[in-house]
């Protein structure tokens, strides 16, 4: 299965670029120059794929900003834990006084997290079976966060098989929130993590997408009118590696 998510956008200049604009963080290289010890066992595409060469980490500052301005800026940034590698490419905003947001509850012991300075993980159990990986946005002490809702493999397939239980390299590997917490082997003690320092759980500089779908969130029907239809849903466009339904996304 072609990855798209992988090369549909402009390389940024992130923290770690040179002083001409060139980022250290990726290269791009055709499949059949990546040694075989590290290739990913996946049919090869028409065209390059980037592999981490040296990657740079997303600083503490980047996340401190609105769930709605974060949610489209994770867009093809890369999510690292051990030897998997994913691209993250479908995500959704909840915000301040927003009915469909955690933090809607207040400070309880599963949603202190959510509260906490942006940049840090928020992780939680969806009917205590699927473990839901979120990226906690703005000043700590908002209440807002961004959840990782699908993924495109990069590194680590076999790993990433094994923890899905799954031998297929579709997009019904990583499309949906609870496929990615599952793929990243995390659980619930991985909240509060900080995403921007070496080790455990990272989040790394990506290549910008060429164009965005937006969409309503999905599963919120319990949230009001206002914030279920709210397009606060962002993907990749052209990549099969969203979630279910497709159908409600339109071009930004």
């Amino acid at each position: 299965m072609p990855l798209p998510a992988l090369l549909t956008g402009s390389d940024p200049q992130p923290s770690g670029s040179s002083s001409d604009g060139r980022p250290r963080s990726l290269r791009t290289i055709r499949r059949s120059r990546v040694s075989p010890l590290n290739r990913p066992r996946m049919r090869p595409p028409p065209y390059p794929i980037p592999v981490l060469t040296g990657p740079t980490l997303v600083p503490a500052e980047f996340f401190l900003v609105d769930a709605l301005d974060l949610a489209p800026r994770l867009l093809g940034k890369f999510l690292r834990r051990d030897d998997v590698v994913l691209q993250i490419t479908e995500v959704e905003a909840y915000r301040p006084n927003d009915s469909a947001c955690h933090g809607r509850f207040g400070v309880t012991a599963r949603t202190a997290p959510v509260f906490g300075p942006g940049g840090h993980a928020y992780v939680y159990l969806c009917y205590g079976l699927h473990t839901m990986l979120n990226v906690v946005a703005d000043r700590e002490g908002v209440g807002a966060a961004v959840l990782i809702r699908s993924c495109a493999p990069v590194m680590g397939l076999e790993t990433i098989q094994k923890r899905r239980r799954q031998s297929t390299d579709k997009p019904v590997l990583l499309a949906g929130p609870g496929k990615v917490g599952q793929a990243l082997g995390i659980s619930t003690e991985w909240s509060n993590h900080p995403l921007y320092t070496p080790g455990g759980l990272e989040i790394l500089e990506g290549p910008n997408p060429e164009s965005i779908l937006v969409g309503s969130r999905v599963g919120i029907g319990y949230a009001s009118p206002e914030h279920v239809n709210a397009p606060w849903r962002f993907a990749i466009a052209g990549c099969p590696w969203v979630s279910s339904p497709r159908n409600t996304l339109r071009p930004a």
